[in-house]
């Protein structure tokens, strides 16, 4: 049985949400609408935060509204709160995404209350999208460290993970969100998580800030990990993660991944002729490597001898 991967792209939101340049909601559109077409069964593609406090989404409605959704592919976005579900199922999400620290700075820093009260709002947001035909994910940011408190120790964090399951929540993602991870912790924790979480129920969230990122996603498929968060280009980072850099690449984890052998079911092609045009979405260049070097297989003619 060939081994299989599957990729989330976070780009639309976790990418954007930081970029000092408003990306136009119809590049946003088409960007989805091509990664769609790449092979996508997930997409994140805004979040229904306040446009105060993130101005790069501040079209998630039209951007939801304008998208060609494709037959199997799943649409999320983020959600901070009931008012942000409400939005969320007007627009019709597929899947909503609660986000909290399991650090209690982080969090404070983050969303502007403890863990404890994020959770109380989680179980807010459970009531209000109770009926709703959409599903729900919870994701454990700074699982594997917090720049401002240090390591999280596992038992907390498999706490909170409890606690998520415990309100109903189906899908749970352990985030490095601010790139601490090495690849014996990632392994260690998902083995513990995949103890209570399914495997088809769990995602796993890397960035690459100390260039780990790759080696943790190995990590994590050794413990039996089979989903994980990616971004193309690289794009992304955390405000709150001094020098941070963004999650892992996209075509770079694809690449990697067709290269042992393991299928994605992406268009690893497409992926590259996309991440080449985001230097002109964003204004800058983008960390990702493949969309630079080729892929391993492209073969280039000799040199001629001087």
């Amino acid at each position: 049985m060939t081994e299989t991967m599957l990729i989330q792209e976070v780009a639309p939101r976790d990418g954007f949400q930081i970029e000092s340049r408003f990306v136009e909601t119809a590049d946003k559109i088409r960007l989805i609408d091509a990664l769609s077409a790449a092979g996508f069964s997930r997409i994140e593609v805004s979040s229904f935060v306040s446009p105060k406090a993130v101005p790069a989404l501040r079209d998630a409605a039209e951007v939801f509204g304008g998208i060609a959704r494709r037959p199997g592919t799943v649409y999320v976005a983020l959600v901070p709160n009931p008012k942000g579900a409400e939005r969320a199922l007007a627009a019709g999400v597929d899947e909503i995404n609660l986000v909290a620290s399991v650090s209690e700075t982080h969090n404070r820093a983050n969303m502007g209350m403890s863990p404890a009260a994020s959770l109380e709002g989680f179980a807010r947001i459970m009531e209000t999208v109770l009926g709703a035909d959409v599903s729900i994910n919870a994701t454990v940011a700074t699982a594997f460290g917090c720049p401002f408190e240090g390591d999280q120790p596992s038992d907390t964090v498999m706490r909170q993970v409890e606690a998520y399951l415990a309100l109903g929540i189906r899908g749970v993602t352990l985030a490095d969100t601010t790139g601490m991870a090495n690849p014996r912790q990632v392994e260690r924790l998902v083995a513990r998580a995949l103890a209570i979480v399914p495997a088809e129920h769990l995602t796993l969230h890397f960035h690459n800030t100390r260039g780990l990122g790759l080696a943790n996603v190995l990590a994590a498929s050794r413990a039996g990990a089979r989903r994980f968060d990616a971004a193309l280009g690289g794009l992304g980072g955390c405000p709150f993660a001094p020098g941070a850099t963004g999650n892992i690449c996209t075509e770079d984890l694809v690449s990697m991944a067709h290269e042992m052998g393991i299928a994605t079911g992406l268009d690893l092609d497409a992926l590259i002729g996309l991440s080449r045009d985001l230097p002109r979405l964003v204004g800058h260049d983008v960390p990702g490597q493949v969309a630079k070097a080729g892929r391993p297989c492209d073969l280039h003619p000799v040199p001629r001898a001087a």
